[in-house]
């Protein structure tokens, strides 16, 4: 099998692809989080604010999504296959939420009248909580497993298995954690009477947040215990569960004291820490089989051939520093707080 620095193709394709998603994570998380925020602003001037800190970046975070679902497809296509076959509802959903939010950001500000502005901010929140919470799901079902029988074929039964207590657990955490990471962006990005509101929203956010991942964390270490073998065996693994709760616990540190940049800085960490865990838990599997483990699909089962993981690989070495550039790029040409003009939402 071929290597590069010592780790063998799958493995770096699965580095890449983890990579991609938590960069999705970071970047849409914010703004998911910032939308699930907006029928709190009740002023008209608070909420057009908000809908222009992020009106500048929010779909250039998408590329993200894009990039790391062809990422997907193309090193795991059978991991592709068989989740995307296994979790169709919540996926079409998600696409549908996600067409829904971007209308109603690009809609809104198109007429004046009362009524229809109400309609797409009610469109615009309910979209942003929904695609959190979905986002969330989805990955409780990647961790407690799915029932994959030969060939890796679903073999679920009932229509709404995905909405198992589990995985709404994960989903209400995301949405917590997205809430939070969005109102720190917000504070970063507004002065005056709808920055005081947002510092008592994040302190909610902050509230909500480690109530549920608290509630989580237990519940996941009782009753899913194949998520914590690794740390189990290895006890040098500790290390980034540690690293994980210092990142999560200096987000209100540094919240309290005003220090807004750092702590968005930390909840970023605590979420590539948080997907570190789960890349750690998981591998080398990407998808549980809770029927038998021999179905289970592998990074090494779901792999496109090593030739093509290996020109792939070339293009990522091409391509990832052009999307981190155009990133900084579009972040630094749009900081610093809102001002509104002509051209505003």
């Amino acid at each position: 099998m071929e290597t590069f620095l010592g780790i063998d193709y799958p493995t770096l394709w699965f580095l890449v692809v983890g990579g991609l998603f938590s960069g999705y994570a970071i970047l849409d998380g914010f703004d998911f989080g910032a939308g699930a925020w907006h029928l709190f602003f009740k002023k008209e001037e608070s909420r057009r604010i908000a809908l222009n800190a992020v009106g500048p970046v929010w779909d250039g975070n998408e590329v993200w999504l894009v990039i790391g679902g062809g990422a997907l497809f193309a090193g795991f296509p059978v991991m592709y296959a068989s989740m995307f076959s296994a979790m169709y509802i919540p996926f079409i959903l998600f696409l549908l939420f996600i067409i829904l939010r971007a209308v109603s950001i690009e809609f809104r500000s198109k007429e004046e009248m009362l009524w229809w502005r109400k309609m797409w901010d009610i469109s615009y929140s309910v979209s942003s909580i929904m695609l959190a919470f979905l986002l969330g799901v989805v990955l409780g079902n990647v961790l407690q497993g799915i029932p994959l029988g030969e060939n890796f074929e679903y073999q679920g039964g009932p229509l709404l298995e995905f909405l198992n207590p589990y995985a709404i657990m994960v989903g209400l955490t995301t949405l917590a954690l997205f809430m939070t990471h969005g109102a720190i962006y917000l504070l970063m990005k507004t002065e005056g009477r709808l920055f005081a509101k947002l510092t008592i929203l994040v302190k909610r956010g902050i509230i909500f947040f480690v109530v549920i991942f608290g509630i989580t964390t237990i519940y996941t270490l009782i009753y899913i215990p194949h998520l914590s073998d690794t740390f189990r065996k290895d006890p040098v693994m500790f290390a980034v569960p540690l690293a994980t709760f210092l990142c999560i616990a200096n987000v209100p540190r540094l919240a309290m004291k005003h220090r807004y940049k750092l702590a968005f800085l930390f909840s970023a960490l605590s979420m590539s820490f948080m997907l570190m865990l789960v890349a750690i838990e998981l591998y080398p599997v990407l998808l549980i089989s809770t029927i038998d483990p021999q179905y289970s699909i592998t990074v090494y089962n779901a792999a496109s051939s090593e030739k093509s993981l290996g020109i792939m690989l070339n293009i990522v070495a091409i391509g990832a520093p052009l999307v981190l550039a155009y990133t900084v790029f579009v972040y630094s040409t749009f900081k610093g707080k809102v001002k509104m003009d002509e051209t505003s939402y």
